[in-house]
């Protein structure tokens, strides 16, 4: 096992591994462990009591986080007509058709966050399926990513949209923001990602919905919360 180094030394002497920590003093927590010299990312750790091979316990949505990522998401938009000069108003960073897909399976371009397709172009992104859907890049109306409201589309992620999904071992992983943010603008964009997960219980899932919850830092160790004391 690699041994960890010094700063993280100092920050797991900070943590009671024994305990799950409420809400507030978790975040508060995780912002004092960050102490990489650059701006860590903060992120959630879901575990829920589903399971994701059935069609009927999915769990995925999108929120608009109220104080953002901390980072700005670049977005490839695939339209075409109006919709090419609707989204390049909107900010959006690459538009096209073909000439992107052509771009991303000869030269293996994957310089942006996230993909917008408008419904008449998704039989053409359909192509790159094998190499967008294990990477998580797949444009989905779920997530609001399969739209013809593209101006709306890039305005949220620009805002600070994320998508939360399962993974394949029935947990959640998602991006709250920086460790610059401090406790309190991390304890909104937690709390908001929270409720969201809460609302998406899907019906057929049976027993404790929220099995463990954890935050961490880039570098930092993990932090344990009470999932009983979380909304819902």
């Amino acid at each position: 096992m690699a041994k960890r180094g010094k700063r993280y030394q100092e920050s797991i002497k900070l943590i009671d591994k024994t305990a799950l920590y409420d809400v507030e003093a978790g975040l508060k927590l995780v912002v004092d462990t960050a102490k990489a010299k650059f701006d860590e990312t903060i992120e959630a750790h879901v575990k829920l009591g589903v399971d994701s091979r059935h069609a009927d316990q999915q769990v995925r949505g999108a929120i608009v986080l109220p104080h953002g990522t901390g980072k700005t998401k670049r977005v490839l938009v695939f339209a075409k007509g109006e919709k090419v000069r609707e989204a390049e108003a909107a900010g959006a960073d690459f538009v096209g058709a073909e000439d992107m897909i052509e771009k991303i399976q000869k030269e293996n371009w994957f310089d942006f966050d996230v993909i917008v397709a408008t419904p008449d172009m998704m039989g053409l992104v359909g192509r790159l399926g094998r190499v967008l859907g294990p990477k998580g890049l797949m444009p989905n109306p779920k997530s609001g990513t399969v739209t013809f409201d593209v101006e709306k589309a890039i305005n949220e992620i620009k805002a600070g949209k994320v998508e939360y999904r399962l993974d394949k071992t029935n947990i959640i992983h998602v991006s709250i923001g920086k460790a610059s943010f401090g406790a309190e603008k991390l304890n909104e964009n937690f709390n908001v990602l929270m409720e969201a997960i809460v609302k998406a219980k899907p019906a057929a899932a049976k027993g404790q919905y929220l099995r463990s919850v954890a935050v961490t830092s880039t570098m930092g160790p993990g932090i344990k919360m009470n999932p009983t004391k979380i909304m819902g």
